[in-house]
């Protein structure tokens, strides 16, 4: 057995493939790369016949490693998470976006590669809402985020679909806000990720990051409602007869990100739009760092 040791951080841990694996799919890497590269450095610890190893010398291996490959600028990237990593430093993600659009799927990967160990999502917020908070009180976050504007009372001029749409948002942003301001408060990693999550409702602050994410059309979203379906116990059909009210609201997130400085990711292809977000990230927490 490998001990991997940190003086810093005063831990010895048995070296897992697992984790370093991990840690190599911040810098954007294929997990399938990354896991070869991972089981290479523990080939050659082992070759070594090392038994006690410093994370000092697993990051320089691992670094020398990606270079052999010619991935100049994933070393790069991989020693950027790994320093930021060591400095413990709190991260916050929240991404939005219309139903359908591959929001869970995004986070359950950003949560991996960030060492995230939980997701909150704004449906689970909302459903505590339900339990709690009576129809007659509080009809919009009784029904669908599209149909919430069947069960309000829209002023005159107001688009429908808009004003019940924001109406749901700014009562379950009441449960968004308190589960940032836990995480500011106790120094914990958030991932928070649903229709709910709109710019100019929720403030960020220090290294919190906000994302849109969209598709590219109406039939793409269709399919994805019906891939959807196989997998889980939502049919299809609801959200295909209302595709047009969905996409309408996809435009009202992409206008209200554009409004408030909020980057939008088309999602067509996972790991694109994961490594469009990490390399966001990392952009944005090197200028705060003075680059």
């Amino acid at each position: 057995m490998i001990i991997v040791t940190d003086a810093e951080r005063k831990i010895r841990l048995p070296f897992s493939r697992g984790i370093l694996t991990r840690s190599i799919t911040l810098a954007g890497v294929d997990v399938g790369v990354a896991y070869v590269i991972a089981t290479e450095v523990q080939k050659e610890l082992e070759r070594g016949k090392k038994h006690v190893v410093t994370t000092d010398e697993i990051r320089e291996l691992t670094y020398s490693k990606l270079l052999e490959r010619g991935l100049t600028d994933a070393a790069e990237r991989y020693l950027f998470w790994r320093t930021l990593g060591r400095k413990r430093v709190r991260l916050a993600v929240l991404l939005g976006g219309t139903t359908g659009v591959g929001k869970s799927t995004i986070a359950t990967e950003l949560a991996f590669r960030l060492g995230i160990r939980s997701i909150i999502g704004t449906d689970t917020i909302r459903e505590v809402l339900r339990k709690v908070i009576a129809r007659e009180l509080l009809p919009d976050i009784h029904v669908s985020s599209f149909l919430a504007s069947e069960v309000v009372n829209v002023p005159r001029g107001m688009d429908p679909l808009v004003y019940g749409f924001e109406t749901q948002v700014k009562h379950v942003s009441v449960g968004i806000r308190a589960v940032l301001e836990r995480s500011r408060r106790e120094g914990l990693n958030a991932l928070i990720e649903g229709i709910h999550v709109v710019p100019g409702f929720i403030e960020t602050s220090g290294n919190e990051f906000m994302y849109v994410i969209t598709v590219p059309s109406e039939e793409y979203l269709v399919s994805h409602f019906y891939e959807r379906a196989q997998y889980s116990a939502r049919g299809a059909e609801r959200y295909i007869e209302n595709v047009d009210r969905i996409m309408a609201i996809q435009d009202y997130l992409v206008g209200r990100a554009r409004e408030f400085g909020v980057p939008v990711i088309e999602n067509v292809e996972l790991e694109s739009t994961v490594s469009a977000i990490m390399e966001d990230m990392m952009n944005k927490l090197k200028g705060k760092d003075g680059g």
